[in-house]
């Protein structure tokens, strides 16, 4: 008999690398979104096809944004572009800024959430701004469901999870880091803004800089990567050109 100071060997775990392991659920999500492109195409009548392509050959500034989204997608399958990524976050996240500094970020990228978009649309549509009100509405709701939809299917974790050194300012938010969303509604909105008022270009070069803050901010916070924010970036302004070209059409 064994004594009772012997004790039974626990079995030894073996850990299987699971198929949704960050390896390979990027080139899932990459063939998942290519593959719904191209039956969304096909699914399409002949004459709306021909339509689409043609208002794309006229917007060649959007065929050129929907390119470069799609490079910075791919790029996430590299492990030299994380290494770079990760260096430039914490470059600029740890950059050693003064403590009355955070507050001010913290409120300025705020500019980028839901509220603040809703409130804008409340606001134009005090000022009889209807239709302007109803494209920032529509416009706030259908980007937030593409965002949350390419999130889901990256799966790419925010910053402070994978940094212990990441700085946060505020609460940890919650979801997944690719695309930023602050950075694409508040791009959506800005370009929105010039396509439908046609400033000058002292006040675009005003408001794009806003939202070139915004989307800083996003690093500074600690709760988005570089890519993440250049991917809000381009898909923010492709979603506000696209609801541009709605806007014009209908007015």
């Amino acid at each position: 008999m064994a004594s009772g100071s012997e004790q039974t060997p626990l079995p030894v775990q073996v850990h299987e690398a699971s198929f949704w392991s960050a390896n390979r659920r990027r080139p899932v999500f990459l063939i998942i979104l290519v593959t719904g492109l191209m039956l969304f195409l096909v699914w399409l009548p002949d004459e709306t096809r021909a339509s689409l392509w043609a208002a794309l050959s006229a917007q060649r500034g959007l065929f050129v944004l929907l390119l470069l989204f799609a490079m910075i997608t791919l790029s996430l399958i590299w492990s030299a572009g994380h290494r770079l990524d990760t260096r430039v976050f914490m470059i600029l996240n740890m950059w050693g800024y003064p403590g009355w500094l955070d507050r001010i970020m913290w409120l300025v990228t705020q500019l980028g959430n839901m509220l603040t978009a809703f409130m804008t649309a409340f606001l134009f549509f005090i000022l009889n701004d209807r239709r302007l009100a109803i494209m920032i509405i529509f416009g706030t709701l259908t980007l937030w469901l593409l965002v949350e939809i390419i999130k889901a299917l990256s799966k790419r974790d925010r910053p402070f999870r994978s940094l212990d050194k990441a700085r946060v300012i505020g609460w940890r938010e919650k979801g997944d880091s690719f695309p930023s969303g602050h950075t694409s509604q508040i791009f959506f909105l800005m370009t929105l803004f010039i396509h439908h008022f046609q400033p000058g270009m002292p006040a675009i070069i005003v408001l794009y800089a806003v939202a070139a803050l915004v989307g800083f901010t996003r690093i500074y916070v600690g709760a988005h990567y570089p890519r993440d924010v250049i991917a809000g970036v381009v898909l923010g302004s492709v979603w506000g050109i696209l609801a541009a070209l709605l806007d014009s059409a209908g007015s």
